[in-house]
């Protein structure tokens, strides 16, 4: 049924290629894989104790030099990296999970921020976090990511700046 201006034609549907499964299996075109893992607690001099945790990442991106990489970060790393993108980037920072400010009230009946459920929640919202900023085109340009995903220790009087693909 053709309808004299054209409607038809611009609404009839795209003929799509039917996918294989080599295809379906293949390695994908692009990809990057974020993962927050084995969070650990540790008891410091002068009985401080914090947690951090493990960051994977997986990459074939031709914007990251290390195609895969493990470093362990704490919260606060996390806290510097938000920090610095808000600063000097152009995009919109998401929010981390929440400070836990009552759970480090003294006199608590339980582990405050070591109690396992909330370092698990905790896991999942820094996950999140972080692949929703690695995810976002320009935060992959940005020095202050890279040096978190790859490096083990971050240099806190670096250069802001971009990375240029070589």
């Amino acid at each position: 049924m053709m309808v004299e201006d054209g409607t038809a034609d611009a609404t009839r549907r795209l003929n799509v290629k039917k996918q294989t499964l080599d295809d379906a299996y293949a390695v994908p075109a692009n990809f990057l894989e974020i993962d927050v893992v084995n969070p650990l607690t540790t008891m410091a001099a002068g009985k401080k104790r914090y947690t951090d945790y493990e960051v994977r990442m997986r990459t074939n991106l031709p914007v990251f030099k290390v195609k895969e990489s493990s470093v362990r970060r704490r919260y606060s790393d996390f806290e510097w990296l938000r920090n610095e993108l808000e600063r000097d980037s152009k995009i919109v920072v998401p929010p981390l999970p929440g400070k836990a400010w009552k759970r480090q009230m003294p006199f608590r009946g339980d582990e405050g921020i070591f109690d396992e459920n909330f370092i698990e929640e905790r896991r999942k919202g820094l996950e999140a976090f972080i692949n929703k900023i690695a995810g976002h085109p320009l935060a992959q340009n940005e020095r202050c990511l890279h040096m978190f995903l790859q490096e083990n220790v971050i240099d806190k009087n670096y250069v802001p700046g971009k990375i240029r693909n070589t």
